[in-house]
C-alpha cells in the first residue's frame, strides 16, 4: 500500500502529520524492480544534500575508526557528523557512549 502525502516544509508539522509520520516509521520496507534495496557501493557513495552551517572543529580519532570512516566515501566528514547529531539527540545512545 502507497500513501502520498504533500508536506510544506516551511511550516511546522501538525499533531496530524506528526503521527502520520510515526505510523509511516514502523511499516515494513519492501523493495521491489521499481525501489531495488540499495547495494553496499551505492551506499558508500550516498550522502543527504542538505545545506548546513557547520562549524569546522578538530577532533582527534583513532586510526581504526578514521579507515572506518574513510571507507563511507569522500562524504564521510558529512556522515560523521550525521551519526553525531543523531547520538547527541538521542539520549539513549549518548548515555551508552558516556
Amino acid at each position: 500500500m502507497n500513501i502520498r502525502k504533500e508536506i510544506d516544509v516551511s511550516k511546522p508539522l501538525t499533531a496530524e502529520q506528526v503521527r502520520m509520520l510515526e505510523d509511516a516509521e514502523k511499516l515494513p520496507v519492501s523493495f521491489d524492480e521499481d525501489c531495488p534495496e540499495l547495494t553496499d557501493e551505492q551506499l558508500r557513495r550516498a550522502y543527504r544534500a542538505t545545506e548546513r552551517n557547520n562549524q569546522s572543529v578538530t577532533v582527534s580519532l583513532s586510526p581504526q575508526s578514521m579507515e572506518k570512516a574513510k571507507s563511507l566515501g569522500k562524504s564521510y566528514p558529512t556522515i560523521l557528523s550525521q551519526l553525531l547529531e543523531k547520538i547527541l539527540n538521542n539520549n539513549d545512545l549518548l548515555k551508552k557512549c558516556l
